[in-house]
């Protein structure tokens, strides 16, 4: 399955009023099987030791898994729900920006698997590893 492929700008747009622009979360491309998303490493994304917040990565995760679930089903007809995440902090980081990749892993009639890094987007360190699963429902 391909991702539909929407002006990001629009997308964007969605965010307004949400954790989505609490966080400073941004969609920067879709391909074919994936969705990028980048996120400031700021007073608003860090914990008090001065590091990225788990929750906020894990926010970010959960952003570009289910923006691509979003984007692989017929929103008229179903909308997307996460069910599960995971997170592996495997790297820290005090300033900059990270960006999130989401891949498909499957993509199933109820379900869909995503398999996420976190990078530094200045020098890709990977800061975390997970995955997100993305229940998709009828609506009534």
């Amino acid at each position: 399955m391909k991702l539909k492929q929407v002006p990001l700008d629009r997308l964007n747009a969605l965010n307004k009023g949400t954790l989505m622009e609490s966080l400073g979360i941004k969609y920067i491309e879709i391909g074919e099987n994936y969705v990028r998303a980048s996120m400031p490493v700021n007073a608003q994304t860090k914990q008090p030791m001065g590091l990225l917040h788990g929750g906020a990565s894990a926010a970010l995760m959960e952003t570009v898994g289910s923006l691509g679930s979003l984007l692989l089903i017929d929103s008229k007809t179903h909308y997307s729900v996460g069910l599960d995440i995971s997170a592996n902090h495997v790297g820290a980081i005090e300033d900059g920006e990270v960006c999130a990749e989401a891949k498909l892993i499957h993509a199933g009639r109820t379900t869909h698997l995503w398999s996420i890094e976190i990078r530094d987007l200045l020098t890709q360190r990977l800061i975390c590893h997970g995955k997100h699963t993305v229940m998709i429902l009828p609506k009534n």
